[in-house]
């Protein structure tokens, strides 16, 4: 290969990798959109709460729909072509909701919406798998999580000026911001680079969802991650929906004190992200879960002994480190334990299912402080860590022995086309 084809496919390869963690802070930007317009959008429609809530629902399935449909069409076709295309799909559903009338309309558009959003996050995150050196995988994960939470940011500053000058549908015009992104892939990318699997591997049996299954220790592997994700997902809803609320009647907490109480909290995960990150390239997925699990059952459950605001931002901030910062380690182990050829696949399949049923834990933790009290909710979100830790040991690979012998391993076998 000469030198100019190497400057080129490196070029190429660091484009892409920009592409995926811009897309995946838009992808959070657009679904955040919906938390903090929400409420507007009930008042101005007269739709009840039950049905605000049925919007999430309904994203969250398309969701699901759309990250196990984007991950095969991805494994097949090429993964930019696919992830362009998820892109521009969520991208003109939230747009569309700029015109809507009616409760119907709404739930059609954020279907269509969580379809494009779930596609990206698996695609990213192959890409990223594709073309990261397998040492730093879990660090370039880890940005890929702080750009979500970027993106969320960016979502709750552009509602909170949008909103009160122009109402919540000028908000969600916005979410035609990412076609710039598809437009300068489009251009700036050679056409005839693409991240998936060699021609004779694809050819040889089409990627399939099937493939996550096919043995006793790969089925065992695709079901604990995806436990692992839902609890994931149902402790990040617990924390960040129901907290701020709980605290607001025990310790008197403000809407302005929520406001920066959640701030500090996602500084916390973002750090948590980048450290869980560090060190799991550098002692292995199994010890660095470990860590991070445990100290989430711990620390979620001290959170009921802070007695003032300040001990609650700094609860927060630490909870939210272990809590969240091991989001990323998801995509950095599945792109490691399966196949280049099913990356999307397997991404998408394990976080999307976690989103499907971990997106219950709101209606979960409401149902508890409605016959219970705060003790319980905590203890039923430590005790899901707990559970997470033990489904995590059964995992077979994620040694640090096996982890890097695989990671070796991934550095020879990985094609980019």
């Amino acid at each position: 290969m000469s030198s100019t084809t190497s400057t080129s496919l490196s070029n190429n390869k660091a484009k892409a990798l920009f592409a995926a963690l811009s897309g995946s802070g838009m992808d959070d930007m657009n679904v955040m959109f919906l938390s903090f317009a929400l409420s507007s959008i009930i008042t101005d429609l007269g739709i009840t709460g039950a049905q605000g809530g049925f919007i999430s629902t309904i994203t969250n399935l398309g969701m699901l729909l759309g990250g196990l449909t984007f991950g095969v069409l991805a494994d097949r076709n090429g993964n930019l072509r696919l992830f362009k295309w998820s892109i521009i799909i969520f991208s003109l559903a939230t747009a569309g909701l700029f015109f809507i009338e009616s409760f119907f309309w709404i739930c059609v558009l954020r279907f269509i919406a969580g379809i494009g959003a779930g596609g990206e996050y698996g695609i990213a995150m192959s890409i990223i798998a594709k073309v990261s050196p397998p040492e730093k995988l879990g660090q370039l994960s880890s940005w890929n999580g702080v750009a979500g939470q970027l993106g969320a940011i960016t979502a709750a500053l552009l509602a909170g000026m949008m909103i009160p000058l122009l109402g919540w549908r000028a908000l969600f015009l916005f979410g035609l911001i990412p076609l710039g992104l598809v437009i300068w892939l489009h251009l700036s990318i050679d056409e005839d680079f693409e991240l998936m699997a060699s021609p004779e591997e694809i050819n040889k049996e089409k990627p399939s969802l099937k493939e996550l299954f096919r043995t006793r220790e790969l089925t065992r592997t695709t079901l604990s991650l995806m436990l692992m994700a839902t609890i994931q997902i149902a402790g990040y809803f617990g924390l960040m929906n129901w907290l701020p609320s709980i605290m607001q009647e025990r310790i008197g907490l403000t809407v302005t004190g929520s406001s920066l109480w959640m701030i500090v909290t996602i500084i916390g995960m973002s750090l948590g992200m980048l450290t869980f990150g560090r060190l799991l390239d550098k002692f292995g997925p199994r010890n660095v879960f470990a860590v991070f699990l445990l100290a989430s059952a711990t620390s979620v459950f001290l959170l009921v002994f802070t007695s003032s605001q300040w001990t609650l931002l700094f609860g927060g901030a630490f909870v939210g480190f272990f809590v969240n910062g091991m989001f990323p380690g998801y995509g950095a182990i599945v792109s490691i334990l399966y196949p280049s050829r099913i990356h999307s696949i397997a991404n998408n399949a394990v976080l999307n299912v976690g989103r499907a049923i971990g997106g219950f834990s709101s209606l979960a933790i409401g149902f508890l402080m409605d016959y219970s009290n705060l003790f319980t909710v905590v203890g039923f979100l430590s005790v899901l860590y707990l559970v997470s830790f033990m489904s995590m040991l059964t995992i077979p690979g994620l040694k640090i022995e096996a982890y890097m012998n695989t990671r070796a391993k991934a550095q020879k076998v990985n094609r980019i086309y």
